[in-house]
């Protein structure tokens, strides 16, 4: 008996073997929060170039002939210099919605598909959005901290928080996210704008072309962009002096979106009124000005991460990467617009 599950186990490691490889250059988040059994799959095997001890390009190279899919994670760059070494690959798939670490025109150069997590974080992010902006106007998590030292005894009532109802709610960047932003915000009574890469014909939002006259004419500004060349630190001085000192600014993007230091700055001066953000430039690296701040509230980049949508991430991931392997269109092929 002992010999024949021997054999039973070697046929199934060489059927693993011979399995078209999906090379993963970093253990995606979703990894360690939901298992990495949530992504196997009986029509594909990954092969994870941070177990290895070879150098990368060595590594790659050596695989090379087999390797037909990059699952793609925030952090790892699928550059030129890495597309040379695997001319199989035919797909990236990424767990992220933002594609800022794939070079996304070698990709169409080289005839590469490419399929993001589409709707799977949309609501979950806009929610978040929604939270952070309600939290800076309404002063949540600093009044909350103000009952828990005491201090509501001590010294009497806090300041009142502002009302979310009636604010110029302006959004930038009017994708899957920035429109489920839109959405929860109409609802609250918010009059929405935004500004996008186009006008998008199917709302009827007015539409700012210029960042920084979409800023000057809203109260709250939402970043829900993705990061590219374009977009990196686009929200700079002129646009924060546009939002104006009763201004609040949110961010579920990227962190770089933003020019940092001259946010800290705006709201030390007092030039910007708050900021909820979910990202930061240099993460895990936070700008410790803010610590001191009762108008900033700090998330650690976890919009995204719910059960509930890294259920759905895990069946998106799988469902694209056994698609591309049956030669089916993929659940979620990314195409280049916003």
């Amino acid at each position: 008996m002992g010999v024949n599950d021997t054999d039973s186990d070697k046929t199934q490691e060489e059927e693993q073997q011979d399995l078209p490889k999906v090379v993963l250059f970093r253990p995606p988040p979703a990894f360690s929060l939901i298992g990495e059994e949530s992504f196997a799959s009986n029509k594909f095997h990954f092969l994870k170039t941070y177990d290895s001890q070879l150098p990368l390009d060595q590594f790659l190279s050596t695989h090379s002939h087999s390797i037909k899919a990059i699952l793609s994670s925030g952090g790892a760059p699928v550059n030129a210099d890495i597309l040379q070494l695997l001319p199989e690959v035919g797909v990236v798939v990424t767990t992220s919605a933002g594609l800022n670490q794939i070079d996304i025109p070698e990709c169409r150069r080289r005839g590469i598909k490419i399929a993001n997590a589409g709707n799977v974080y949309s609501a979950d992010v806009a929610d978040l959005a929604v939270g952070l902006l309600i939290d800076v106007l309404r002063k949540v998590s600093a009044s909350d901290r103000y009952v828990r030292q005491g201090l509501w005894a001590a010294k009497g009532n806090y300041p009142l928080g502002s009302k979310l109802s009636g604010k110029r709610a302006g959004i930038v960047g009017l994708g899957n996210i920035g429109y489920e932003v839109a959405k929860r915000l109409e609802a609250f009574g918010c009059f929405v704008s935004y500004n996008s890469r186009k006008k998008k014909p199917y709302v009827s939002y007015p539409f700012y072309h210029d960042v920084c006259e979409l800023a000057a004419n809203c109260d709250a500004l939402i970043i829900c962009c993705g990061l590219s060349d374009e977009t990196r630190h686009m929200i700079k001085k002129q646009v924060l002096s546009a939002l104006g000192k009763e201004g609040v600014i949110v961010n579920i993007g990227r962190g770089a979106i933003i020019d940092e230091k001259e946010m800290v700055r705006c709201l030390m001066q007092g030039e910007i009124a708050g900021a909820g953000l979910d990202v930061f430039e240099n993460e895990p690296n936070v700008p410790e000005e803010f610590f001191a701040m009762d108008n900033v509230v700090l998330s650690p980049h976890r919009a995204v991460f719910t059960p509930e949508s890294l259920k759905d991430l895990s069946e998106l991931v799988v469902g694209n990467l056994e698609a591309f392997l049956s030669n089916k269109p993929l659940l979620s092929e990314y195409v280049d617009s916003e």
